[in-house]
């Protein structure tokens, strides 16, 4: 019986060709033969074992359990009490969260697995077999269901039109506020104008450190190897203090208007300008509206630009009106002032936030959930976690994992669960927007030691 296997698998290792055959009953062999027959045997080993990572890991939990816990759209509804209403609305989110890390676990941990140690079948120094990953040149995403990757296309069109229709329309506002005012003397409308100008300076930003992350291009790869996407939240910062120096020179014009030395002439909006600010006070709502659902910083950022706009002409606009019915001279400056100040706290939290991101600020409880569940996720094959960190460099998440294995795991088997599990979090997603970055998982045999990073760096 042991015979015939061995005989069968030679004669797989060797294909059925008589050249380099080894009879093992007879003991004729030759060099070729032996060579191949230990890459059968080694292939099939590795095959076994990779069988048995994926059993543990796609058959021994059960992932339909949690689902009993999740309350339906019209439970949630007859919820009278906020609180416990809000309450099940998280716990919903939570599941909806587990249930993406499954979803990347059970489509992409086989064709990991199957892409570790390329396997030279015929003996000839050539690997054969490198696997789905080396085919699809890393990239996980072909992997997924296709519905996902349909949702993911979609969202990456949805980003690139709420880009370039931001830019369009911020140059026709630009040139229509730009009209009104030379025919008036308000500073609110003049604000307005700055607004708008700078409004179309953020959105050529954004398309542009847009485009520079998108080029594949050799010679970018080799400066950077990890990639360009921290080019985006840098550009929304370098914007967000361009905002608030403009404004500051506007609220010190708006000042000196209120000071008794400065010029009290009461504004005067003709209806140029009247025409131009409920223009932008309508298409800016309507973008905004568009693009909030899009939860990407880069469009989130253009959807608090519109939702500024909206409220800072609306009030550009009522200001000098009120002050020329009631002949109030001191009400245009007055707004202007309030509005600049309004700007400037506005930015500066933006600016606060993208620069705290690109120091390594800790990524949120919910991205934080959604890693602690994709380590549970490999605890069929791990011994336990000494420790998992996640947090931002930039818009997107790095996570670090160091992972607990039995000190006499065989290296190959440490290897595939390792990169299997690093591959999976990269994978993950939040609303169709990329949230893992870059993962970093490392093995040890104990919990006890140091934590593997020099204190005076952290």
């Amino acid at each position: 019986m042991v015979t015939g296997i061995r005989h069968e698998l030679f004669k797989r290792a060797s294909g059925g060709a008589q050249e380099g055959y080894t009879d093992i009953e007879t003991g004729h062999k030759n060099g070729n033969g032996r060579r191949r027959f230990r890459d059968a045997v080694e292939t099939t080993l590795t095959q076994s074992r990779d069988m048995e990572i994926k059993r543990k890991l796609l058959d021994t939990v059960d992932r339909n359990a949690l689902e009993k816990f999740r309350k339906s759209d019209k439970e949630l509804k007859e919820m009278k009490n906020k609180k416990v209403r809000k309450f099940y609305e998280e716990q919903n989110n939570r599941l909806d969260d587990w249930l993406e890390v499954d979803m990347v676990v059970m489509s992409l941990a086989d064709d990991v697995l199957d892409s570790m140690g390329p396997r030279d079948l015929d003996g000839d120094g050539v690997a054969e077999e490198r696997g789905p990953l080396y085919t699809s040149s890393e990239n996980v995403e072909v992997f997924l269901p296709e519905d996902e990757r349909e949702e993911r296309r979609k969202s990456a069109w949805r980003i690139k039109w709420a880009i370039n229709i931001n830019v369009l329309v911020n140059i026709l506002l630009l040139a229509a506020k730009g009209f009104a005012a030379i025919y008036s003397n308000s500073l609110s409308l003049i604000a307005s104008l700055v607004d708008s100008a700078l409004d179309l300076l953020c959105t050529l930003i954004i398309w542009s450190t847009s485009k520079l992350v998108g080029w594949k291009l050799k010679q970018l790869k080799k400066k950077f190897p990890v990639g360009r996407k921290r080019l985006e939240p840098i550009g929304i910062l370098v914007f967000s203090i361009i905002m608030i120096v403009s404004f500051i020179q506007i609220l010190q014009e708006s000042i000196t208007k209120l000071l008794p030395s400065g010029d009290h002439t009461t504004a005067k909006l003709p209806p140029a300008a009247i025409f131009s600010m409920v223009a932008t006070i309508v298409v800016k709502g309507i973008i905004w509206f568009g693009c909030i659902r899009i939860k990407t910083t880069q469009v989130q950022a253009l959807a608090q630009d519109c939702k500024t706009d909206v409220f800072f002409n609306t009030f550009s606009l009522l200001f000098p009106l009120i002050g020329h019915q009631l002949d109030l001279w001191w009400l245009d400056p007055l707004g202007a002032t309030l509005l600049s100040l309004f700007i400037i706290y506005d930015w500066a939290g933006t600016c606060l936030e993208n620069v705290m991101r690109l120091t390594g600020l800790a990524a949120s409880d919910r991205t934080a959930r959604k890693m602690m569940y994709m380590a549970w996720r490999f605890s069929p094959l791990v011994e336990g976690y000494k420790n998992v960190k996640t947090y931002h460099a930039g818009d997107g998440v790095w996570v670090e994992m160091d992972v607990l294995m039995d000190e006499k795991c065989p290296l190959k088997k440490a290897h595939d669960i390792a990169e299997t599990l690093q591959y999976c979090t990269e994978a993950v997603l939040r609303l169709g927007l990329t949230e893992v970055d870059r993962s970093f998982v490392t093995m040890d045999y104990t919990s006890e030691g140091p934590t593997g990073h020099a204190a005076e760096n952290e």
